[in-house]
């Protein structure tokens, strides 16, 4: 059974309702309680779908009152005139980009069929109340939660869960232990998945900006793990031979202390290619199993130059970029928080 909670967004649709009511029956208008409806129908999750839907709906619903004056008037007030009303107003609607706002104006040419006469008073009704309920919805949608935060949460915990990942592979590849449960890898994977989410909405909640510094940031970690889950099977079979590895573990071990949003890339390059040439000057495999273990290497090697080069594409923000540990950053949000 789902848990009761009242949201944010619950609060504005009933708060924005009872809004669009009460001034629609201030204003005397017939079938108040319509501009209630078409506020509940207008909120939505972000500023920017709430604005394109409002429009969508505005659209449609004059379509629609023009249909039906027309056929209403032509083919009198009856259900057949509803049925061909709808074959040509839907299509009609659709084929505009506003059919978000076919349920809208069903409401509305309803009115017309109600009221039995399409008159310019009917007309000046349902525009004041498609006004009132869309103008109340686009007004409590200007409030939404900064997402910022969140999404600095995440930021962190994906970055301690790479820290973590890497630092795993180093101890595999030196110690061959294996009693890492892998957890990091998919609770990387779901903070990846809904940190692109989180900040796709906090793109369509600003009307005057775009910032997509996170949408990036966490496209570019997607990547980036796409890499590390294609290391992993490769290390998991070097089982006593990891002694060969010992180096590229230092490697990732320094690799794990540099996980953050700044861009370091250019100095693990470097180094990568160090690494490739003292691998290259070890003596040649001498049997199958060490020729194995040798090209499993060479294609770590290879990934992690991947791994390397999707990050230096990366162009960090400077205010949002940090150069200390999750830890640290995650005590700072702390303390940010408790002031709050």
């Amino acid at each position: 059974m789902a848990r009761f909670t009242i949201g944010y967004r619950t609060v504005k649709t009933a708060l924005g309702a009872a809004v669009s009511i009460f001034l629609a029956q201030l204003l005397q208008l017939d079938f108040f309680v319509s501009a209630g409806i078409i506020t509940i129908l207008c909120i939505s999750i972000t500023k920017r779908d709430s604005l394109k839907i409002s429009g969508e709906r505005i659209v449609a619903c004059l379509i629609g009152l023009l249909y039906a004056t027309l056929i209403f008037e032509l083919l009198g007030y009856h259900a057949v005139s509803i049925a061909i009303l709808f074959l040509l107003f839907i299509p009609s609607a659709v084929s505009v980009g506003a059919k978000k706002g076919i349920v809208t104006s069903a409401v509305l040419i309803l009115h017309v069929y109600t009221v039995g006469e399409a008159s310019a008073a009917l007309w000046i009704n349902e525009l004041a109340l498609l006004g009132i309920g869309i103008g109340v919805a686009l007004i409590m949608n200007l409030y939404m939660p900064n997402a910022e935060r969140d999404l600095l949460w995440d930021q962190v915990k994906v970055e301690d869960c790479f820290r973590t990942i890497w630092k795993e592979y180093a101890k595999y590849l030196k110690e061959g232990d294996s009693s890492w449960d892998g957890k990091e890898i998919t609770t990387a994977s779901t903070l990846l998945s809904d940190g692109k989410s989180k900040a796709l909405r906090n793109i369509d909640n600003h009307y005057l900006r775009y910032d997509d510094y996170f949408y990036h940031y966490f496209a570019m970690r997607e990547k980036q793990f796409d890499v590390l889950e294609s290391i992993l099977p490769f290390i998991s079979t070097f089982g006593d031979t990891v002694i060969q590895g010992e180096k590229m573990a230092e490697f990732m071990e320094e690799l794990s202390e540099a996980v953050s949003p700044g861009n370091t890339a250019g100095y693990f390059l470097i180094r990568l290619d160090e690494l490739r040439e003292e691998i290259k000057e070890m003596p040649l495999p001498q049997t199958r199993e060490e020729f194995e273990v040798r090209s499993g290497l060479f294609y770590i090697l290879h990934e992690l130059e991947e791994y390397l080069t999707i990050k230096k594409m990366f162009k960090p923000d400077p205010k949002r970029t940090h150069n200390v540990s999750g830890k640290r950053l995650t005590r700072d949000l702390n303390k940010k928080g408790s002031k709050k």
